[in-house]
């Protein structure tokens, strides 16, 4: 994943600064000769760079620091013509700029001469192109579906806190998980305790009936909903007033995004079926389909790690410490990394632990053996069950397996723990 420091005599490096519309670049030959140019952001100032680049015979490395998405069609553009694109660290940058500069501004020319100076060190690593590497699709899926999750849950706090608090306070005892579709159509149609009470009783179950889907004890639900509605707090507004009708929108764009989330799910399960990572990973306690898909879209090919140490740095899972002479300091997580899927594979940590059998649990359990009450504690270990499905999920990826699970067996003492294999 690191470069070493590239020796070759025959190394023309680019050093780029990425903007919206524009880019800085700089340029070092081979013979040691510097051009700094200013490019557009277009097809003519990309061309106007390569020709620049290539007018001594030499591989042409490009160095960039990732800029929202905005360096993506620069590095693949460049790549297609035969350049090295390379990744510099936003974090070694600023670090570099401080110790190059003594001061912690920049501009685009700095920043330049800052990359020129990582690139010529060897402290960069090379571009991994979603689109190159055919992984691209399944990378905007995740985007999607993360996207369309953050739209749904502000959705539904909007409503929790805004608008049932005001029209229908006491029908929030009902929504009890966040899937409970038949919750949201049937405020559609009764949104307050005044839609509720126009009707009779009978009148009312009879509507209700086929709202609420499948359950027990139906009739008694019914008829307890609408004592309930009898005695309610909300604001006594017009069913046909703006405020309600403001209110049914609200509601409908949950629905929406709750249909959407869904049939996201279903063309995620049916456009990674057939891939081998996605199913070795399914087999891993707590990763069901979407934690696979984040997986997938963020580490790429998890075969390009060649050692699981490199992965947890990439996921930000490496332990870092601030130590000097007599001084040391704890060691932390350094979370230098990536965070979507950091907080993957904690997800998955949370669903493997709230398992019966399998070794994540134990793993946890041999944790907070000693002090379980304690916060930091639990923290602790539940980061690391994330790290250690991290490092399942590199070793069955890349061994091209399945994952062999275990039950914990507890036998009289529950310090005595018997751990046979599937």
């Amino acid at each position: 994943m690191i470069d070493i420091t590239n020796n070759s005599k025959n190394l023309t490096l680019v050093a780029i600064d990425i903007a919206k519309k524009s880019h800085d670049a700089l340029i070092q030959f081979a013979n040691g000769h510097s051009v700094q140019m200013k490019i557009e952001n277009s097809l003519q100032g990309y061309q106007r760079l390569w020709v620049e680049c290539c007018k001594h015979a030499s591989v042409v490395r490009i160095g960039f620091e990732p800029t929202a998405d905005y360096h993506r069609n620069v590095a693949y553009w460049f790549q297609q013509q035969g350049a090295q694109c390379h990744l510099v660290s936003s974090l070694s940058c600023a670090r570099a700029r401080e110790m190059l500069y003594q001061t912690w501004d920049k501009n685009d020319r700095k920043d330049t001469s800052v990359i020129m100076y990582l690139l010529n060190q060897g402290m960069s690593r090379p571009f991994f192109d979603p689109l190159v590497h055919q992984t691209m699709d399944i990378q905007e899926l995740s985007n999607t579906y993360h996207q369309v999750t953050i739209a749904r849950t502000r959705c539904l706090n909007s409503l929790v806190n805004h608008n049932l608090t005001l029209y229908f306070p006491e029908a929030e005892q009902f929504f009890h998980n966040s899937r409970s579709e038949w919750f949201c159509d049937f405020l559609l149609k009764f949104p307050t305790p005044a839609s509720i009470t126009r009707y009779r009783k009978a009148t009312f179950v009879k509507r209700a009936w086929d709202v609420i889907g499948r359950k027990q004890y139906k009739l008694q639900f019914l008829e307890h909903l609408y004592d309930i509605a009898e005695t309610s707090i909300a604001l006594p507004v017009d069913i046909k007033s703006v405020a309600v009708e403001t209110y049914r929108i609200q509601l409908q764009r949950y629905i929406d995004l709750t249909r959407q989330r869904l049939a996201l799910e279903r063309k995620s399960e049916q456009f990674l079926s057939q891939r081998s990572d996605y199913k070795r990973l399914k087999t891993i306690p707590g990763v069901g389909a979407i934690i696979a898909l984040i997986i997938i879209a963020e580490s790429g090919d998890l075969c390009r790690f060649n050692h699981y140490r490199q992965y947890l740095n990439y996921c930000g899972f490496n332990l870092s410490a601030l130590q000097s002479e007599q001084k040391k300091g704890s060691y932390k997580l350094s979370k230098r990394g990536n965070a979507r899927l950091r907080y993957g594979y904690w997800l998955a940590a949370n669903a493997a632990i709230r398992m019966r059998e399998n070794s994540f649990r134990y793993k946890y359990e041999r944790y907070i053996k000693i002090n379980g009450r304690s916060a930091d504690t639990k923290r602790k270990a539940y980061t690391a069950v994330a790290v250690k499905l991290a490092r399942v999920a590199h070793s069955i990826v890349k061994n091209d397996v399945d994952y062999h699970g275990y039950h914990e067996v507890f036998r009289g003492d529950v310090n005595h723990v018997a751990v046979e294999a599937h």
